[in-house]
């Protein structure tokens, strides 16, 4: 079965790089799975899980959006943060969630910092849901 080269970049260099069969990605315009020989594309993602397919076994790494740059034999994530399901700390993710909960109760929609306490929420909902995989 074909392969294809998979890497998740963040500022602070790769947190993922090798070979597998599938990537699955949630884009803004909808899920996506990527097989080798996939259309060449760019799409911008939401804060979601990516999903690295082998054949025997399935890895997952939380990611707070970014783009995914898709060639025919390889698929790049660039995006700010990302963490191996592995390397979650699943303490330290519920305690960013819970404060993200608790700011977000003393804000209006139409204060300044809303939008960033929401994204907050949703990386640690998100770290949550990779880890719990």
């Amino acid at each position: 079965m074909n392969t294809l080269f998979a890497s998740i970049v963040t500022p602070n260099g790769k947190v993922y790089e090798g070979d597998v069969h599938m990537v699955s990605v949630r884009a803004t315009s909808g899920d996506m799975g990527i097989l080798p020989n996939h259309m060449p594309l760019v799409a911008p993602l939401k804060i979601s899980a990516v999903k690295l397919k082998h054949l025997e076994s399935d890895e997952y790494v939380a990611v707070s959006g970014g783009f995914v740059e898709i060639r025919r034999d390889s698929v790049t994530i660039l995006t700010e943060s990302a963490e191996r399901k592995v390397d979650i700390d699943v303490a330290r993710a519920e305690r960013a969630k819970a404060e993200a909960e608790a700011k977000l109760a003393s804000l209006t929609e139409d204060s300044p910092e809303y939008k960033a306490v929401l994204n907050d929420l949703k990386r640690a909902e998100n770290r949550l849901h990779v880890a719990s995989l």
